[in-house]
């Protein structure tokens, strides 16, 4: 099948080159040209693990091409996907849908045959209603179109196995010839017996708020528990494990940290409660989860001022991973933005070292000193700081890290260390939810 991709951002690009790798030929279209540019030179506009090679194999195979061009990446297209950012809107937290409604006018302006559009992007309940009103309108009665929509589920950091081996495929249609396109677009992943669920497009779009809503309360609830684990001497580990063993509740996003980040969760949970409150739909618990998490990441920043003994002024503190999460260059709502915040308001002068995210975070954190290794960013600090959990950082030399430092003080906010390794040392450990 012919597909088109309406934005080569990071949906719009590991979706499209995933689905070239299943034999579909994909065009990508931006209206960046400097992106477009890069990626025909073979350059990746954001890091992920693997998806240079995949797009390179494909792009070799004939089955993967970009453009700026709308018309000619949609002439002929079976399916075009939207993936488009829909960030907050700035002042009342709404999603933007701007850049939807203007991409569902250049489609439809652009169609030259039966098509379905697919909305990829993240959107309020509703918006696959405007964007195939806005379509028809362009297109007219020429030719039979369709709006579905079919959500992504793709974790930064492991997006191509997320892709190519789902939880679960939703696909919400509300016209029989767009679901039987998209089984056919999808059938490499049906071959693979991957869960399918077809369901109307306003319970699909609303399935991913809900997802993330919910995602967002297990990361929440356990970073409260953690702190109620430091007030009465419990192990904020054990009690995940303990209660993650229960298949009711599993074990995943259980694990206690300085606070959610990311291009989907703080955006999604504003988006749902903005949805709520337009239909006059209390969502306390959402509420409060966007609160608590908004405040635990400044706490975070007066955890290692208390490791600093109370006052941070004229001390370093070297902070190990910038990013949101391991295996990405995403620092969009990273929690080290409200930590270096915090740490400068206390006096503190700060030192960072990110395996992928210093790029991005250089022009977001201008008083932060950027070094070349983790080893350089701990020379003459008063305590070291992980913040990022990444692999590079659990094997760190901490016999080296003790010979560098000005004063022993190791702050774990994602509790990859044992206790007992770190003081070892001589280091003070200080993690998160422990006694």
């Amino acid at each position: 099948m012919k597909i088109t991709m309406i934005g080569a951002g990071y949906v719009g690009l590991v979706s499209g080159a995933c689905f070239a790798d299943f034999g579909h030929e994909v065009t990508c279209v931006d209206k960046d040209p400097t992106k477009i540019d890069a990626l025909l030179g073979g350059i990746m506009p954001i890091y992920e693990p693997g998806l240079e090679a995949l797009v390179a194999s494909n792009v070799a195979a004939g089955r993967l091409s970009f453009s700026t061009d709308v018309t000619a990446g949609v002439a002929g297209a079976d399916a075009v996907f939207i993936a488009v950012g829909t960030p907050s809107r700035r002042g009342d937290g709404h999603a933007d849908l701007s850049y939807v409604h203007a991409a569902a006018k250049e489609v439809g302006a652009a169609i030259a045959g039966d098509c379905v559009i697919v909305n990829k992007s993240t959107v309020p309940v509703g918006t696959g209603d405007e964007v195939e009103r806005i379509v028809r309108e362009a297109v007219g009665d020429t030719h039979r179109v369709a709006v579905v929509s079919n959500p992504e589920f793709l974790r930064e950091g492991a997006a191509i196995g997320d892709f190519k081996r789902p939880d679960r495929i939703v696909i919400g249609s509300e016209d029989d010839w767009a679901s039987d396109v998209m089984r056919q677009v999808y059938r490499p992943l049906f071959l693979n017996e991957a869960p399918i669920l077809f369901t109307g497009r306003r319970t699909a779009e609303l399935i991913k708020y809900a997802a993330n809503a919910f995602l967002a309360t297990k990361i929440t609830f356990i970073n409260e528990i953690a702190d109620l684990c430091e007030a009465v001497g419990a192990d904020v580990q054990d009690v995940s494990r303990g209660i993650g063993l229960d298949n009711r509740i599993g074990a995943k996003f259980l694990h206690a940290g300085p606070g959610y980040g990311g291009s989907c969760f703080p955006k999604d949970t504003l988006a749902l409660l903005k949805t709520a409150q337009d239909n006059d739909v209390p969502m306390r618990i959402v509420e409060s989860v966007v609160q608590v998490n908004d405040n635990r990441k400044r706490a975070m920043g007066r955890k290692i001022v208390n490791a600093l003994g109370g006052d941070a002024r004229g001390k370093k503190v070297a902070l190990l991973g910038l990013t949101f999460k391991p295996n990405t260059d995403d620092m969009r709502d990273a929690p080290s933005l409200a930590i270096v915040q915090s740490l400068i308001d206390a006096g503190a002068s700060v030192s960072a070292y990110d395996p992928e995210g210093m790029k991005v975070a250089a022009d977001l954190l201008p008083d932060v000193t950027m070094a070349d290794t983790a080893y350089a960013a701990v020379k003459d600090s008063d305590a070291v700081v992980i913040v990022t959990e990444w692999d590079a950082f659990r094997a760190l030399d901490l016999a080296e890290i003790a010979r560098l430092v000005r004063t022993k003080a190791l702050v774990d906010l994602r509790n990859i260390y044992r206790r007992a390794d770190v003081e070892r040392h001589g280091f003070a450990y200080h993690g998160i939810g422990m006694p």
